[in-house]
């Protein structure tokens, strides 16, 4: 994959929001920006035919949503970034939608959890990804803060009982997989106060292998990514939301 500089992202976010993705349009809002969710219509699957597809997992959820928060518009936006300035050509129109447990997320490499703080996995569905993990799926877990963390670590230490929860460091290879990453420094959205956490789950609890879970803690880069079209959030801060975003599809592509 080529490596653009780092310059060139800015001038992607504007294209975003320029190049015809009205999501005011395509999918009225329900709220505004600073309560975190538009009111979205669950699209069909596109069937499977080898273009990179971007997966997020629903589950049920206890007393709130949350698995479909920033869809669509944040899978939008990311694919016509990779389209942009990579050299795949991915499904544009959103993100398949699957659950833990359903076989055809096997035909994905890489899978997108949301809110964790509220995912409450059947056993089905922690067999499930204990599966998708060993077969080389890779998993983005984002958007949870402050004791949210408790559920998530619960739910995570049912589906790998032995997993080491690690911070990861600014040299991890995850961070050098497209874009060169120069800081761990973000804030969350809506509560600036609370810096973001980079941690991760490896293969066999050995660095030196396949991370097989990237964590975004007291952070939500989907967020950033879903309001880019309307200037909602600095742009510095969004561009490297997209970075992150990008590096972690990279890196679970040829890891």
């Amino acid at each position: 994959m080529r490596r653009l500089p780092l310059v060139a992202v800015p001038a992607v976010v504007i294209l975003v929001a320029a190049a015809g993705l009205d999501l005011a349009s395509a999918r009225p809002a329900g709220a505004s920006a600073a309560q975190g969710f538009r009111r979205y219509e669950w699209e069909p699957n596109v069937p499977y035919d080898g273009k990179f597809t971007f997966a997020r997992i629903r589950y049920t959820v206890y007393g709130r949503s949350g698995w479909e928060f920033d869809y669509p518009a944040m899978e939008r936006h990311l694919m016509t970034m990779l389209q942009e300035i990579t050299e795949l050509h991915p499904h544009r129109s959103g993100s398949n939608i699957h659950t833990f447990d359903d076989p055809e997320l096997l035909k994905y490499p890489i899978a997108y959890l949301s809110e964790p703080g509220y995912w409450y996995p059947s056993d089905s569905e922690v067999e499930g990804l204990r599966t998708y993990l060993a077969k080389g799926g890779f998993l983005i877990v984002d958007d949870f803060m402050l004791n949210e963390w408790y559920n998530f670590e619960r739910q995570m230490l049912r589906v790998l009982p032995d997993a080491r929860i690690e911070p990861l460091p600014l040299a991890h290879p995850v961070f050098d997989s497209f874009f060169r990453i120069e800081s761990l420094d973000m804030p969350y959205p809506s509560r600036p106060s609370l810096r973001a956490e980079f941690l991760g789950i490896h293969e066999d609890n050995d660095p030196g292998k396949r991370l097989m879970v990237v964590i975004n803690y007291n952070n939500d880069i989907g967020d950033y990514m879903e309001w880019s079209d309307r200037n909602f959030w600095p742009v510095n801060i969004t561009n490297d939301a997209y970075k992150f975003a990008i590096n972690y599809i990279m890196y679970g592509l040829t890891h």
